[in-house]
C-alpha cells in the first residue's frame, strides 16, 4: 500500500489516521459520557485521566488529518456511482465532523482551564471536582458531542449503503475489504 492516495483509493496515511481517530472517537465518546453520569468523583476523575489525553489525541490526529490532506496529499475522486448531491453531502459530513471535533477538543479544553479540573484529574488535587455545567463551554461540549454522534452515524450508514446496497466497493477504498 502507497502511503499517498491514488486516484481511487486513499493512501496508508490517511487510512491510518482515519481508523486511529475513529477508534480513539469511539472510546472518547464512551469515556465521555460515562464520566457525566457518573456520581462518584474518584470515578469520574479516573474516566476523565482517560477522556481528556485521548481527546488531546484525537486533537493532535485531526489537526495532523487537515495538514496531510491540504498539503501533502490529495483525496482520491469520488466513484461514477457517486451522484453529485451526494458527494456534496459526504463533503458537508466530513467538513462537519473535522468541525465538531476541533470544537469538541477546543471546548474541553477551555472546560477544564475554567473549571480547574485539570489540577485535580491531572495533579493528585484532592479536591471534588466542579459542577461543569456552571461553565459556559460545558454547553458547547454536550451539543457537539451529540452533533458528532450523529454526522458519525451518517458516515457509517452511507459507508454501509454503498458496500452493502450499491455493492460499489466504496469501504475498499479505505482499506476494508477488496
Amino acid at each position: 500500500m502507497a502511503w499517498k492516495s491514488t486516484s481511487d483509493s486513499y493512501g496508508g496515511v490517511g487510512i491510518a489516521l482515519h481508523w486511529i481517530v475513529a477508534v480513539l472517537f469511539v472510546g472518547m465518546m464512551v469515556a465521555g459520557f460515562a464520566a457525566s453520569s457518573a456520581t462518584d468523583d474518584s470515578a469520574k476523575v479516573a474516566i476523565l485521566s482517560l477522556h481528556a489525553p485521548i481527546g488531546f489525541a484525537i486533537l493532535v490526529l485531526t489537526v495532523a488529518r487537515i495538514v496531510w490532506w491540504t498539503w501533502a496529499d490529495r483525496k482520491p475522486a469520488a466513484p461514477s456511482t457517486v451522484a453529485r448531491w451526494q458527494s456534496r453531502v459526504a463533503t458537508a459530513v466530513h467538513v462537519g465532523l473535522m468541525g465538531a471535533v476541533l470544537g469538541l477538543a477546543l471546548s474541553g479544553i477551555a472546560l477544564f482551564a475554567l473549571s480547574g479540573a485539570g489540577a485535580i484529574v491531572f495533579g493528585g488535587d484532592p479536591q471534588t471536582l466542579p459542577d461543569f455545567w456552571t461553565f459556559a463551554p460545558r454547553y458547547g461540549h454536550a451539543v457537539l458531542a451529540r452533533l458528532a454522534i450523529l454526522l458519525v452515524a451518517l458516515h457509517v450508514a452511507a459507508a454501509l449503503y454503498h458496500q452493502f446496497v450499491l455493492k460499489d466497493h466504496l469501504l475498499a477504498r479505505m482499506g476494508v475489504g477488496r
